[in-house]
Order: C-alpha cells, then sequence, then structure tokens
C-alpha cells in the first residue's frame, strides 16, 4: 500500500546535529537528477533577497526563509515526517505515534515535495521552501517533474491512495488503478459537499488511523470493510476515487 501527502510550506526548525542533507540516502532514487537540478536552482535564488521573495510568495516577516534555502546542504536533518507541520501533519501528529505505527508510515506513506520529488515519509531532509507554484529561474516545477514522478509511482504495485491536494497531483499525476481522496460533509438533508481547509485535517487523521491499525491494504474492497469497522465513512465516488465523509 503506498499513500501519497501533499507537503505543508510550514516545516520545524532543527533536526539532528552534525547531520546533512545525503540525496543518495532518499528514497525513489531515480529522481537524483531533478533532485539535484531543483536545489542548484533554489540556492541559485537564494543569493537574491527581492527575487526569492517574490518566486516564493513570501511574506515581510519570512525572510527566515530565504535563509534556509541557502544553506540546504549544510542545515541538519529530521524525519520528514516530523519535519513537515500545518493541519494535515497535525491531524497526524505521528510524534504522538508508537514505533510501530511509525514504522507502517515510513514503510507506507511518501511525501511529495516540490523540492525533493517524492520523499519517503521516514527520509531524512533539511527545512527548506518551495511550493508547487513557486518559480525556480530555468526550472518549470511541472515540466522538470511530471514525467520522472509518474514514472515513479506507476512502478509500485499494489494500491496507490492519493491524498495530494489537485496542485501536486498536477506535478506528478498518479497512475491508472490509483485512488484519489477526496473529503466531504454531510449536511442535514444529506447533501455532501467537498471540504476545503478542513479536508487536510481528515486525510491527517484518516493516515493516523491506517498507521495504527498496521495493515497493508491489498485493495480498496478490503480498505472500505476496514474503514467500516473502525466508523470511518469510506466508500467509493466517482471514478477512480474514494470519498471519505467526515
Amino acid at each position: 500500500m503506498l499513500v501519497l501527502l501533499p507537503p505543508s510550506e510550514t516545516k520545524r526548525d532543527g533536526g539532528v546535529e552534525d547531520s546533512a542533507l545525503d540525496l543518495a540516502a532518499l528514497s525513489y532514487g531515480s529522481l537524483t537528477p531533478q533532485r539535484s537540478a531543483a536545489i542548484s536552482a533554489l540556492k541559485k535564488l537564494s543569493r537574491s533577497v527581492e527575487e526569492s521573495t517574490a518566486a516564493l510568495g513570501l511574506g515581510p516577516k519570512q525572510r527566515f526563509e530565504i535563509d534556509r534555502n541557502r544553506v540546504l546542504h549544510s542545515s541538519p536533518t529530521m524525519i520528514a515526517m516530523d519535519r513537515f507541520t500545518g493541519v494535515l501533519f497535525e491531524g497526524l501528529s505521528p510524534e504522538t505515534l508508537d514505533d510501530e505505527a511509525r514504522d507502517w508510515i515510513a514503510r507506507n506513506v511518501v511525501v511529495h515535495s516540490a523540492l525533493f520529488g517524492l520523499i519517503g515519509a521516514g527520509d531524512r531532509i533539511p527545512a527548506y521552501r518551495l511550493s508547487h507554484d513557486s518559480k525556480l529561474p530555468g526550472v518549470a516545477l511541472r515540466k522538470h517533474w511530471a514525467a520522472a514522478i509518474s514514472e515513479a509511482l506507476a512502478a509500485h504495485e499494489g494500491l496507490v491512495l492519493d491524498l495530494r491536494s489537485e496542485a501536486y497531483a498536477n506535478l506528478g499525476p498518479a497512475p491508472a488503478g490509483a485512488h484519489y481522496l477526496r473529503v466531504v460533509t454531510e449536511g442535514p438533508n444529506g447533501q455532501k459537499r467537498a471540504l476545503n481547509h478542513f479536508n487536510k485535517k481528515g486525510k491527517g487523521e484518516f493516515v493516523r488511523e491506517l498507521a495504527q491499525a498496521g495493515i497493508d491494504h491489498v485493495d480498496v474492497a478490503g480498505l472500505i470493510e476496514w474503514a467500516a469497522s473502525r466508523d470511518i465513512r469510506l466508500a467509493v465516488g466517482k471514478p477512480g476515487e474514494l470519498e471519505l465523509t467526515v
């Protein structure tokens, strides 16, 4: 089972003392050339505060993000599931899980980063700032990543559950047979509507439930049966989609 998550723009500071980014140690080694090119472009961009501010969509109080990008290769690393913050990762709260649940996440969860491409949730990465809509010099992110990420995902055998935002899904479309998870709420009249901000929390809490159960689901039928046993409202939606009602 492979669970695809989007990253968060916000990230924790710090990391393991005397550690540093090792591209060769990241999952999906086939993406190393694209990672190297994106990192080089980001470091070039970080030489200019003005250009970085515009390209990364930063505000006046976010100068520290540019400083982070300047020291990518030498700043300490942290396990990816702990590095990312934001609503989805707050819902997941990996730091509060036991070792078995964290091991499940490391085996089954992949985060789609605009800078590193696909990274295992147990991979070690530095803090950085780059979003799906950022502008890198000489690198158009969608063109840069789409084919390589789609190829890497297509090589995966088994159930693929795509929890990415549509913006990140466009940076590397999932293969045929993958299932996109859509989070909805149900009104008093039974009518369902999609959630925006709070869909992230629902996704994070859903992955937390998966990790605590520790099951590597092989198909949608088994996943839905398990969800029902946990009073999780998961059902088949539109073609290629699953619908999580929260």
